[in-house]
């Protein structure tokens, strides 16, 4: 898998994604649009293309780094309760807050996503049957459990339409004003090439990390907090995208191997290639309508799921 050929998909993708829409724009015309084209390219194509690119790139490593820490090859913030975590944390700010800001929803989707994933990690101290697909089993019903919750609270106080809108990824909402929330991630993006390596030794667990004189925990924390912040970033302006981080990263790892420094670059932009793809898709499908994001994904990540499965089940990899 060469990463010159998937940057070059990349810009192919995101050049078609700028002029792909209701709105007719022509890529013949780029440098002679009208006041009112440029407006649409400027307010709603562009913010819409950096926050797939972000959204992508940014799910895509925190299943890579979730797959690494818990040594699970089907462990992601879909399937470890993290997403669930977020929309409840953005549920409870706006219970407390009412017409909370973005800042306090982040802040709240933030801690409720940590919380939640630490917990899961926690379960996963504690069951013995350490089984690869029983593990992400476990997660998918930690996960249920907190959807209840917000489902039950929300039906409580009228906000179901409100937290349901966090339950299905959608990129057609997205305008200028409304996306930069996202921009969160890329700091947090960088710093997971910072602890590449220390992810890579903690993923080999926690007895020969100590042995080479990592601090175990304090990675692991640090892991946590880099998922739980990309993922609460994405859901609050997004939503959920399902099954981006868990296929992204064992599309990579069949290709590249395990190391997560040599594979950071190729899972982000595979995933970003990923959901351009599936968002252009959606947008020419029944055109001039679109299907969100998270039904496209969702359709294509799970047939991709069920072929990693078998492909299990066949070579034990």
């Amino acid at each position: 898998m060469k990463l010159r050929y998937l940057l070059i998909l990349l810009i192919i993708l995101s050049i078609t994604s700028l002029f792909v829409g209701v709105s007719s724009l022509s890529i013949l015309n780029i440098f002679n649009l009208s006041e009112y084209e440029m407006q649409i390219l400027m307010a709603s194509r562009i913010p819409r293309l950096v926050s797939i690119l972000i959204a992508g790139a940014g799910i895509s490593i925190c299943g890579l780094i979730m797959q690494q820490l818990t040594r699970n090859k089907f462990v992601s913030p879909t399937t470890a309760g993290t997403m669930d975590a977020a929309r409840l944390g953005i549920l409870i700010s706006i219970l407390l807050f009412g017409a909370a800001g973005l800042l306090q929803q982040l802040i709240f989707a933030f801690g409720f996503a940590l919380l939640g994933t630490y917990v899961f990690m926690k379960i996963l101290d504690k069951i013995r049957f350490q089984d690869t697909i029983f593990i992400p089993l476990v997660g998918l019903m930690f996960g249920s459990i907190l959807s209840s919750i917000s489902t039950f609270f929300a039906y409580q106080f009228d906000l179901i339409q409100s937290i349901s809108s966090f339950l299905h990824g959608d990129f057609s909402l997205i305008i200028r004003g409304q996306y930069e929330l996202l921009y969160v991630a890329v700091p947090v993006i960088a710093l997971t090439y910072f602890y590449a390596d220390r992810f890579t030794v903690a993923g080999m667990g926690e007895d020969f990390a100590k042995n080479l004189g990592l601090n175990y925990r304090q990675v692991v924390n640090i892991g946590l907090m880099l998922v739980a912040l990309v993922t609460a970033s994405v859901v609050l302006t997004v939503g959920v995208i399902p099954f981006l981080g868990l296929i992204i990263p064992n599309i990579v790892s069949i290709y590249q191997g395990d190391n997560i420094k040599k594979n950071l670059s190729h899972t982000a932009v595979l995933g970003a290639v990923f959901v351009l793809a599936c968002d252009i898709i959606g947008r020419l499908i029944i055109y001039p309508y679109e299907v969100s994001i998270s039904l496209t994904v969702g359709i294509l990540g799970s047939a991709i799921f069920i072929y990693l499965l078998m492909r299990r089940q066949k070579h034990g990899i």
